[in-house]
């Protein structure tokens, strides 16, 4: 394999011996560190999204590698937990300053007759780089599969999310380094722990949406106020085929990585399955399969919505698993209640779905949302702490309250509206996904 700042005599990237990345690497505190629960959770994900045998993050020296997570090995301490750089395929990564993906380690030309391929049993390999905030790869993250295999496009990309979440854990520490006194330090401990939660859960959901032709699409995301963790609450809105869009939403219970685990299966298995199924309740019953089959730590709640714009306006079928009943806020203001309530997801081997179908005219808009928009409640601390939730009842009126704004105008006002009545202590994480045709000339 050819770099592009050459090789050295042994063959291996010239990079590896670059000043300024061995000087990062060290800066990065990693070098003979002992594993950490931070980092063992996010090669456990990476091993549960993609089903491989092994999954591991090391940092890569000029002649050591250095593992951090290896959780299928017990740690054996710093002397056995490294080796020489050229007996792993870590050091490919950080040659090519990017992602390196092989399908078949013995057939591939770049890893043929490689000295690694017998001890760790790679039949194939797919790993990332972790780089400094200046752009030096100082290790990889990577998962080892003992069978040649292809990786699908949703796996990689789940890959490229947990190095990007690796990247910023060991960016953020490095900056505590640079902390003068011990409370800076314990904020900025505080400030990494919340960026990693947020750099992952901001990875779950879509940056923008796509947007649909004929269609004024708008979503948000409200965190809750309690400690930094990766939420539940997701998001998405897609092209299903033909003329047929999936708008999907949900809350996986609880917090943290399993609930990340959950998300991510969610999204990639209804993405794949909504171009099948144009019925919502088929595509959620087939999430309930897959959950239970990968045997999901956490159930889910949700509401997906499977639609086409029509010479009208907009018409579609929606189904609701365990969630609350999505609202559409007619042109003239007044709010219905749309979708027959469903059994949740991820607990059943039988659940109960129903599809009910649904019109839009123009000015309608389709308002999905979960629980943290209806159960909302202010800070026990505060002066009103007996001041009761704001319920579906409280909801539909602020959304009647939105008659003739655009999507993104109503999220904003429901934003609003929760804020002022919990006074910005969010009690859970909110979603809000609003569909609008717009009205006519």
């Amino acid at each position: 394999m050819e770099y592009p700042a050459g090789a050295r005599r042994d063959g291996l990237p010239a990079v590896l011996d670059d000043p300024a990345r061995l000087a990062a690497l060290e800066a990065s505190g990693m070098v003979g560190s002992a594993p950490e629960q931070v980092f063992d959770d996010l090669t456990r994900l990476a091993v549960s999204v993609t089903g491989s045998a092994i999954s591991a993050i090391t940092f890569v020296g000029d002649t050591r590698t250095y593992w951090k997570s290896v959780p299928h090995l017990p740690y054996g301490g710093v002397e056995q937990w490294q080796n020489a750089v050229g007996e792993s395929f870590c050091y490919f990564a950080v040659g090519a300053g990017g992602p390196f993906v092989v399908e078949d380690a013995e057939k591939d030309p770049r890893t043929a007759g490689h000295q690694a391929i017998g001890p760790w049993g790679v039949g194939a390999w797919a790993g990332f780089p972790i780089t400094t905030t200046d752009g030096q790869a100082i290790g990889t993250l990577c998962v080892i599969d003992t069978r040649p295999r292809e990786w699908l496009p949703q796996e990689l990309e789940t890959l490229a999310v947990l190095a990007r979440a690796v990247s910023n854990e060991i960016n953020l520490r490095i900056s505590l380094r640079t902390a003068q006194a011990a409370l800076e330090r314990a904020r900025g401990a505080l400030a990494t722990s919340r960026e990693l939660a947020r750099s992952l859960q901001d990875s779950l959901l879509p940056p923008v949406l796509r947007p649909v032709p004929g269609m004024d699409a708008s979503a948000c995301y409200l965190a809750y106020a309690g400690e930094a963790e990766v939420v539940g609450d997701f998001y998405d809105l897609f092209h299903a085929r033909g003329p047929w869009w999936t708008a999907v939403l949900g809350d996986v219970c609880g917090h943290g990585t399993e609930a990340a685990k959950v998300t991510a299966l969610a999204r990639y298995t209804l993405r794949a399955d909504a171009g099948d199924h144009l019925s919502p309740a088929v595509v959620l019953e087939r999430l309930n399969t897959a959950m239970l089959a990968q045997r999901a730590p956490r159930y889910l709640t949700a509401v997906q919505a499977t639609f086409r714009t029509t010479p009208a306006g907009a018409a579609g079928r929606l189904c609701l698993a365990g969630h609350p009943p999505a609202l559409i806020r007619r042109a003239d203001g007044r709010v219905q209640r749309t979708g027959v309530p469903g059994t949740l997801l991820g607990t059943m081997p039988t659940v109960r779905l129903t599809d009910v179908r649904f019109r839009l005219a123009p000015g309608d808009l389709l308002f999905l949302y979960t629980d943290g928009a209806c159960e909302a409640r202010p800070d026990p601390r505060s002066a009103l702490p007996h001041r009761p939730p704001f319920d579906e009842k409280a909801l539909a009126q602020a959304l009647a309250d939105t008659r003739g704004m655009d999507a993104a105008t109503t999220n904003s006002h429901i934003s609003d509206a929760l804020a002022a009545h919990h006074g910005g202590w969010a009690s859970d994480d909110t979603a809000l996904l609003s569909l609008r045709v717009p009205p006519g000339p």
